[in-house]
């Protein structure tokens, strides 16, 4: 799966043209770290990576969304509830990233 990731420079992630991304492949790991993806393209990236995952045979899985003002948790929380194979879901542990990921639960 490639979808494009925003370009950090200095430490600081910084939101470019989606013509200027470089493609990267996301592997199919059950974990998905939302923090270099451009927040428009969150939406689908969650889908497709929950689809390619059940067709893995990954049936939990991780998002990381970061703690932040909770928007884009709000957004993978919002995607999650329109996604008919999401079993259920819900913030992590606190030893697994408490309110900065969510786990998810598919439907084999």
């Amino acid at each position: 799966m490639v979808f494009n990731k925003r370009q950090q420079q200095d430490g600081v992630f910084e939101d470019a043209s989606y013509h200027d991304l470089e493609p990267v492949e996301v592997p199919i790991d059950g974990i998905l770290d939302l923090h270099t993806f451009n927040p428009g393209e969150v939406s689908s990236l969650v889908r497709e990576y929950l689809v390619e995952c059940r067709r893995a045979g990954i049936t939990e899985v991780k998002i990381i969304h970061g703690k932040g003002k909770g928007v884009l948790r709000r957004s993978v929380h919002a995607v999650l509830e329109r996604i008919e194979f999401v079993h259920w879901w819900r913030l992590a542990s606190p030893e697994n990233g408490h309110w900065g990921a969510t786990i998810v639960h598919l439907d084999n």
